[in-house]
């Protein structure tokens, strides 16, 4: 029996298996439940067809008869300098999966920092709790690795280095524990989320400790970016909802 067959995989309800096989073997028989399971996102925009999501993912079932499939970390890179969106390539089984979610030789190969010395927990009782946009100035700038790991929020990214290509330009991420999805940000960024679900938690890692010297922000409605929110706004803190205008000039300052 082929490894994908429809009888080898019916009996597991999960059709996580190589992309090419999706498009050629399952397409409309995908259910929502086996896209969560696979890593995928399960909001799919009206632009956005199934397969052309699952095709960004190198899933297996299990290892196929040619050996184990080596783990690897999927890397996105996203339309803002420096920035990516990293997801999980599980290898599935009776079991469950087992992923690799970071790696420090596939970070260097793509010459992003390894140097992660400080890990926090962001807990949020409700929905439309609004964090952010936070950064530290030099020479306590943060690179960022941030997961959901309970709950869902919609996390957005802004550069603020004034050199880049794209400076000025925030994106936004849907991060949940169901996708697993984390970002790598950069240096020099902004970063906050808006909570999509009540008792949601982000798990970060940083290159830098917290310097409360150094702490900077950038309100969450400031007219010179003009970020768009897909929820209304229900808890903040006095901090984040009184920081003033965003001044050009003022990153490491």
């Amino acid at each position: 029996m082929e490894p994908w067959s429809r009888e080898a995989v019916e009996p597991w309800s999960r059709e996580a298996v190589e992309p090419w096989i999706y498009e050629t073997r399952f397409a409309g028989r995908i259910s929502s439940r086996s896209v969560a399971a696979a890593g995928c996102s399960r909001r799919l925009g009206a632009d956005r067809s199934t397969i052309h999501v699952l095709r960004s993912y190198r899933v297996a079932l299990w290892p196929t008869s040619t050996g184990e499939r080596v783990l690897a970390v999927i890397f996105e890179e996203t339309n803002l300098d420096g920035a990516w969106l990293i997801r999980l390539d599980p290898v599935w089984d009776e079991r469950g999966f087992h992923a690799r979610a970071w790696c420090r030789d596939e970070l260097t190969s793509r010459e992003l920092e390894t140097d992660l010395v400080q890990c926090n927990v962001s807990f949020n009782g409700k929905r439309g709790t609004l964090r952010g946009l936070h950064y530290q100035r030099e020479p306590f700038g943060e690179t960022k690795l941030i997961r959901c790991t309970a709950g869902a929020i919609y996390d957005v990214i802004l550069d603020l280095r004034t050199g880049s290509p794209t400076f000025g330009r925030w994106k936004s991420f849907e991060l949940s524990a169901a996708n697993r999805h984390m970002i790598y940000v950069p240096k020099g960024f902004a970063h906050g989320f808006l909570t999509l679900e009540d008792d949601s938690e982000v798990f970060y890692m940083q290159s830098s400790v917290y310097s409360p010297d150094h702490a900077r922000g950038v309100r969450w409605d400031d007219p010179l970016f003009a970020i768009e929110w897909p929820d209304e706004i229900h808890v903040m803190s006095s901090r984040d909802r009184n920081l003033p205008d965003h001044d050009i000039g003022s990153v490491n300052q």
